[in-house]
């Protein structure tokens, strides 16, 4: 199929087949206009996110709501599934839309088959929608990939870090070490 032959599903659209149920019983997500399917998420996966996600919850308290799997609405062409989104604590007014940029802190990938994507494709459209801070966690190499300050659609920091403890710049009071996440 060539690009000019290709469906580019845009949210509003997206959001009535999701309604409608037409992707019950499917692990999908929106990216760049495609509906790209999610890998299955193995025990070490979904351990190392809820572990994560009770440990921010604490220790972030009412400063941040912690979501785990849920969707951004990062553009008209987006709307990935992070493992986990640390966002404004903003009550009700995520059930009238999900979290848009402008309310996200930061994001946070867990990676084993899907290093790949989350490092290229994902990592590409968290900077263009400036997220400011995005995490991949490489449970294969034990490693964290590191994004920082997106400027242009690129982030102008990008490190990995193997041993120690990570800090969000959102919130430099917590410090996240990496033992814990692997």
């Amino acid at each position: 199929m060539t690009t000019a032959e290709k469906l580019i599903w845009q949210i509003d659209l997206y959001h009535q087949a999701v309604n409608a149920g037409i992707f019950d019983h499917r692990d999908i997500e929106l990216l760049e206009g495609e509906l790209i399917k999610m890998s299955p998420e193995g025990t070490p996966h979904a351990g190392a996110i809820r572990d994560l996600a009770r440990f921010l919850t604490f220790q972030l308290g009412n400063r941040a709501e912690v979501s785990d799997g849920h969707p951004v609405t990062l553009s008209e062409t987006s709307e990935p599934e992070p493992d986990i989104a640390i966002v404004q604590p903003l009550g009700k007014v995520y059930r009238d839309h999900h979290p848009y940029p402008e309310n996200i802190f930061w994001l946070i990938e867990f990676s084993n088959s899907s290093l790949e994507q989350d490092l290229g494709q994902k990592q590409r459209i968290y900077a263009m929608a400036e997220i400011s801070e995005y995490w991949v966690v490489n449970l294969r190499q034990q490693q964290v990939h590191v994004y920082r300050q997106p400027q242009e659609g690129e982030y102008q920091i990008s490190e990995v870090v193997r041993d120690g403890s990570l800090t969000p710049e959102a919130f430099p009071d917590v410090q996240v070490d990496l033992r814990e996440l692997f």
